[in-house]
């Protein structure tokens, strides 16, 4: 079928409501992701996993852990991706960092298949990271910094990206099981497909 899309059309700016919505929906659905992660003891990259192992690791929590984690990244944000992004991302973190709190009090996780966990997760906290995207927000962290290291010519952001998610799959390997890790693994297959296949700005007319 022929793509009828008008792409001479100007762009739509998305409502504050709009804005709003996406921005509950997307951490909600993210959040839900990581309690699954969380309950099954898995991991994932960027700064979520490096949350997720110094919970595994200590007695502290994800939550607080991924809020402070991510406190020195708004400068950067700033600096490349302006106060508008900035706050919309600082707002996500506080809400993820709220809900991945909240959410075991309203859901039961008396059992949790770990293969479910890994699959079903990924594709939440994929589904979620795309909506946030499409409303100009993030999740803050290693991809801002990332970014702000290829735009200084230092390295390419998807190579810094890659070392940050294999030192913390070389980590996981000393504190998990085998098993656990790879279906980490597979998860992380998951989450990155569902993002590549669903977020094209070329294709979605309604950035803010």
């Amino acid at each position: 079928m022929a793509d009828t899309t008008d792409n001479s059309a100007p762009l739509q700016q998305h409502k504050w409501y709009e804005d709003l919505q996406a921005i509950l929906l997307g951490t909600l659905l993210l959040s839900f992701g990581v309690t699954l992660y969380s309950e099954a003891m898995l991991i994932t990259g960027g700064v979520a996993g490096t949350s997720l192992l110094v919970e595994f690791g200590t007695r502290l929590s994800f939550g607080p852990v991924f809020f402070v984690l991510n406190l020195p990244f708004y400068i950067l944000s700033i600096m490349r991706m302006g106060w508008g992004f900035t706050l919309r991302t600082f707002a996500c973190i506080a809400l993820i960092s709220a809900l991945t709190r909240l959410i075991p009090l309203w859901a039961d996780f008396s059992f949790l298949a770990p293969s479910f966990a890994a699959v079903m997760g990924a594709a939440m906290m994929g589904v979620g990271l795309v909506v946030l995207l499409r409303h100009r927000a993030g999740i803050g962290g290693v991809t801002i910094l990332s970014q702000f290291l290829q735009d200084k010519g230092i390295i390419r952001a998807g190579l810094f990206q890659l070392i940050v998610d294999l030192v913390i799959l070389i980590v996981a390997l000393f504190m998990l099981p085998l098993k656990l890790v790879a279906l980490s693994i597979i998860g992380a297959f998951v989450l990155n497909l569902t993002v590549a296949i669903n977020h094209k700005p070329g294709r979605y007319r309604g950035m803010s």
